[in-house]
């Protein structure tokens, strides 16, 4: 599942969240647990170079970005820095536990007006990661997408069946798509306040 292939499915639906206020699109693709979908925040003044700088340091993650336990680079080759990053991430849901995985994060340059960034799943790093440590994503996919007056992020995400009992695992796919619009509005909003501070 390439970070490519999800920004075609995210892009048609961006013009339709072009309102006063936070909208959020979401849809189902290749019958998949959980939905993908796209937040636009729009209304804001943002520094795109200086929010892009805080996307690709994810090595700092962790006491910055909400939820984020453990984050750091992983030596990769193939992920060539300033274009790509590859990263080791863990995440703490309230109430559901840990979740982690390997990500490549891709600088996709300009599309549309916005400065993309998107990532998809080191899948083999992930199913080689330590379920002990936390469950694993089957696949995680996302995109951030930057104008000056605007923030959209977009995701595709779920845990391995097997590293999660029934409950958690519902909890995870269909308790995520219901609250996916309220999550993916305070991940903007995180992010830009990281972004802003000194």
């Amino acid at each position: 599942m390439s970070a490519a292939e999800f920004l075609d499915r995210v892009f048609p639906h961006v013009p339709r969240l072009t309102g006063s206020r936070f909208g959020f699109e979401a849809w189902r693709h290749a019958g998949r647990p959980t939905n993908e979908g796209v937040g636009l925040q729009p209304g804001l003044s943002v520094d795109v170079d200086r929010l892009v700088g805080r996307l690709v340091d994810v090595g700092h993650y962790a006491g910055n970005v909400d939820y984020v336990e453990e984050s750091r680079v992983v030596a990769d080759p193939t992920a060539v820095p300033p274009k790509a990053v590859r990263f080791y991430q863990r995440i703490k849901v309230p109430v559901l536990g840990a979740l982690q995985m390997e990500l490549v994060l891709t600088d996709f340059g300009m599309r549309d007006g916005f400065r993309v960034l998107a990532w998809h799943q080191h899948d083999e790093a992930t199913r080689a990661l330590n379920p002990r440590m936390g469950a694993r994503t089957d696949y995680n996919l996302g995109a951030w997408l930057i104008r000056p007056d605007a923030v959209a992020y977009a995701l595709s995400s779920a845990p391995r069946r097997d590293d999660v009992g029934r409950l958690k695992f519902a909890a995870l796919t269909t308790g995520a798509d219901a609250g996916a619009g309220k999550m993916v509005e305070a991940n903007i909003a995180g992010m830009v306040r990281w972004a802003q501070r000194a």
